[in-house]
């Protein structure tokens, strides 16, 4: 089970639940931005203020492309997306959607790819606290020794979202590429 997290609410955001192969996400947003992602068994929707679920147009784009995530026909989110952190968060999280689908990276290559080689522990932190998971892929960043190192939805879901991807690049190899 993952640690269950409660974001603070902007004005206008809303949540809504949506139903993936791995488990029920919530994602929360508003018209102009997704804030927030659950993974499965990371909330429970009933510590939620129902008056606040709704569907709002970049949470109802997320669910979308989520759908298609699964279904092998998107390998790349196109979401706007605002989530709170500081500026390096902001900027290790951002380069997360730069590891190619179906691949992965170090913590330390993440760390030189920002600029900042000797910042691993670092990156490693802001990766943990990754307010877009799945949308932003935290869960192709591994250990140096390229095993599977701490997930917010546990191992066992980190791997099956990088089976995931390979299956559905191994797949499309043969035509094109799902994007």
């Amino acid at each position: 089970m993952t640690v269950t997290v409660t974001p603070t609410f902007g004005i206008n955001d809303e949540w809504t639940v949506i139903p993936t192969p791995v488990g029920e996400m919530m994602v929360i947003g508003d018209d102009d931005a997704v804030h927030f992602v659950h993974l499965p068994d990371s909330f429970d929707a009933r510590h939620f203020d129902s008056r606040r679920a709704g569907v709002p147009a970049a949470v109802a784009a997320t669910a979308e492309q989520v759908d298609a995530y699964f279904a092998g026909r998107l390998s790349e989110f196109s979401l706007p997306l605002d989530p709170a952190g500081t500026d390096f968060q902001r900027r290790v999280w951002f380069a997360l959607a730069d590891i190619p689908y179906g691949a992965t990276e170090s913590y330390g290559e993440l760390a030189s790819r920002i600029g900042n080689p000797k910042a691993c522990r670092a990156v490693g932190l802001a990766n943990g606290r990754n307010p877009l998971p799945l949308v932003l892929p935290c869960h192709r960043v591994i250990g140096a020794d390229g095993s599977l190192t701490g997930y917010g939805g546990g191992l066992e879901l980190k791997q099956r979202l990088l089976d995931h991807e390979r299956t559905a690049t191994a797949t499309a190899s043969g035509g094109r590429r799902a994007r």
